[in-house]
């Protein structure tokens, strides 16, 4: 990609990312800052966990998606009895009319989309989980002995539900580290639920036109990577990600007593992706320390586990991230 083509893509960017808000509040009302943060993850090539409460259109906002960016989607319900095969496919003897021989076909499982929505991910077991780990790592699904790579882009974005916790089942810290970002999704404000409860219970019937193609957005991503950092702002990801760490020789006292286990390499890579595509997203070709900052609780709240000493204080993982910031 020459300089050219990369300054052309990432001023593209800038009115793209309003065009593609703006198509997905025909049905979308409010959480811009949720909205921004998925382009980014998408752009960015990574996958998001959403966390809410029922009622607050985790759904809605990933199907919208789908269509803005006329991509094929699958939504998958994670139940207790789902199984890996219902995730990935499954070959099943079929009956040739031709020849009356039987052989194995295999029938794709929903997996096989662009965009997946698994929803209330930690209500199925660590067994079925695991089922997306290969693909959302490899962006392939291996059934037997064949390994069948999945259409690009792929997104994966689950939901969990934070308040229902009887008969669920935490993800593993394997699978939780493979998503990109962990965002929370608040309550509309006093406006935009009012907007809500007006828009939803008329006859309207808002449709979303789609803006980008597959093919589109894997560019927009390849520029994305293209986007050159400088040493200060790598710097500043790798050193805030590695002060998250309590068993380092120059780890912070309040981390060794706050942290029992902190992030992981894939944290400073995520930190600069997610900082190149703001970028981008904003039209600059290059990303600076807030860019960073502005992605650190989306990307490391999910990859720093709080101590036992830290629970009983009652300080959570995105507060000693909030603190980690305010370190010079």
């Amino acid at each position: 990609m020459t300089k050219e083509e990369l300054i052309q893509d990432i001023t593209a960017m800038q009115s793209l990312k309003e065009t593609l808000l703006n198509e997905i509040h025909n049905v979308i009302i409010g959480q811009d800052r949720v909205l921004t943060d998925v382009l980014i993850a998408l752009f960015a090539n990574g996958h998001i966990l959403l966390e809410g409460v029922p009622g607050l259109a985790k759904t809605l906002l990933i199907s919208s998606l789908a269509k803005a960016l006329s991509l094929s989607f699958s939504r998958i319900q994670f139940t207790p009895d789902l199984m890996p095969s219902d995730i990935t496919g499954t070959e099943i003897l079929v009956n040739d009319p031709i020849t009356e021989k039987k052989h194995f076909e295999y029938i794709k499982g929903p997996i096989f989309a662009n965009i997946i929505l698994a929803d209330e991910i930690n209500r199925t077991p660590p067994k079925t989980q695991a089922a997306l780990l290969q693909a959302m790592q490899e962006y392939a699904v291996t059934s037997g002995t064949v390994t069948r790579p999945l259409s690009k882009p792929f997104l994966v974005m689950a939901t969990q539900n934070p308040i229902e916790q009887e008969g669920t089942y935490p993800l593993p810290e394997a699978q939780l580290d493979r998503f990109m970002f962990f965002i929370n999704i608040d309550y509309p404000t006093l406006e935009e639920e009012l907007q809500i409860a007006e828009s939803t219970t008329g006859l309207e019937n808002p449709v979303i036109t789609p803006q980008l193609t597959g093919e589109q957005i894997i560019s927009l991503q390849q520029a994305v990577r293209s986007l050159p950092v400088s040493d200060h702002v790598l710097k500043f990801a790798v050193n805030l990600v590695r002060k998250s760490r309590p068993n380092t020789d120059d780890a912070l006292n309040e981390i060794k007593q706050w942290v029992a286990w902190g992030a992981g390499p894939r944290a400073s890579q995520y930190l600069i992706l997610s900082a190149k595509a703001r970028a981008a997203l904003d039209g600059r070709l290059t990303p600076a320390e807030e860019d960073v900052k502005a992605s650190a609780i989306n990307v490391l709240q999910h990859r720093i586990l709080p101590s036992f000493a830290a629970q009983a204080e009652g300080i959570n993982s995105k507060q000693i991230i909030n603190w980690l910031l305010e370190q010079k």
